[in-house]
């Protein structure tokens, strides 16, 4: 189950020795055999498996994966090509096209941001066809903290998108020389609540651009 790149592999090593990871193991193992879990297993790690730890320029946190058929591809916010863009999603590239005075490309798979460094990382990285949440404090939590942990502790100035409170929850594991942008969630119930206007697509480009990083072509 832990297919993931050995930039990765090689820091997150302890944790999987861990128990809560273990009973995580064990849960998983289980619930891949006894139900429909999104995403495939050999999408688990996706988010992390395309963008290495020394690549990472932006940090994006989501909850849990989509719970419904063909979306969850193991990246926060994304879905495969050629399938239609939830709310959220319809939101951040409303917000993007405003900010940035760009069109969008027709497509909700975002591995072409992941691969300009984009780290899209659900705070839980399984879930139960139709249970949103269903596996919320199994353990995800623990690991994916970890990440941000390691994350915020790099010299390496990088840019987090914390929408909605609960993301914003991981701020105190960021430390200052990084960019931390808070926003409501694009969710329709918030977007209007400061999501929209937030600009944090000009933001980041001009904090990569002053640290000699290249901007994201969130087109």
């Amino acid at each position: 189950m832990i297919k993931i790149v050995n930039s990765w592999y090689s820091i997150l090593k302890d944790e999987f020795a861990k128990d809560y990871f273990l009973s995580l193991q064990k849960f998983l193992n289980s619930e891949y055999l006894n139900y429909t879990i999104f995403p495939k297993e050999e999408n688990i790690f996706k988010a992390l498996n395309l963008v290495p730890i020394d690549r990472v320029k932006v940090v994006i946190i989501g909850q849990d994966p989509y719970h419904e058929p063909g979306q969850a591809q193991g990246m926060s916010f994304s879905v495969p090509e050629n399938f239609p863009f939830p709310p959220s999603l319809i939101n951040i590239f409303k917000e993007i096209e405003t900010d940035l005075n760009i069109k969008c490309k027709n497509s909700g798979d975002l591995t072409r941001w992941a691969k300009q460094g984009v780290l899209l990382l659900n705070t839980v990285l399984t879930v139960r066809k139709g249970f949103a949440n269903s596996h919320k404090d199994k353990g995800w939590e623990k690991l994916t903290s970890k990440i941000i942990e390691i994350l915020g502790k790099k010299k390496e100035p990088i840019v987090f998108m914390l929408w909605g409170s609960y993301a914003q929850s991981f701020a105190p594991l960021i430390e200052k020389q990084h960019l931390i942008l808070k926003a409501p969630h694009p969710s329709p119930l918030s977007a209007y609540r400061g999501f929209f206007g937030c600009k944090h697509f000009s933001k980041c480009n001009e904090f990569l651009a002053k640290n000699n990083k290249e901007p994201i072509d969130w087109s």
